[in-house]
């Protein structure tokens, strides 16, 4: 299931319609790194339910909040990361979980 997240289904103005900006917009987002859609072999944009999540949550910023364009790319990074230490320290108690267990 997770991996369809991940699949590319949605062409950009699909996406776009979904998020509720214009297809513009999502090129900008774009051309800013903000998103990477995969491209077909006809080199068309397909947007992952995941893109679709990460478009939302900029447009969230910017348009509820007002963060400019380069706070969304600091958050969207320190979201990243962030995401990456929370699995690493998962992995790491359940390294100690199975330690633990093997000395009592």
């Amino acid at each position: 299931m997770n991996e369809e997240r991940y699949r590319p289904r949605y062409v950009i103005h699909v996406a776009a319609e979904l998020i509720g900006v214009k297809t513009h917009t999502l090129r900008y987002y774009e051309r800013s790194g903000l998103v990477k859609p995969k491209r077909s072999s006809g080199n068309i944009r397909l947007y992952s339910e995941s893109d679709i999540e990460t478009l939302r949550r900029v447009r969230s910023l910017m348009e509820d909040l007002g963060v400019n364009l380069a706070g969304v790319e600091v958050i969207t990074n320190m979201l990243l990361k962030m995401n990456d230490l929370i699995k690493e320290n998962e992995k790491l108690r359940s390294q100690l979980t199975r330690l633990q267990e093997g000395n009592i």
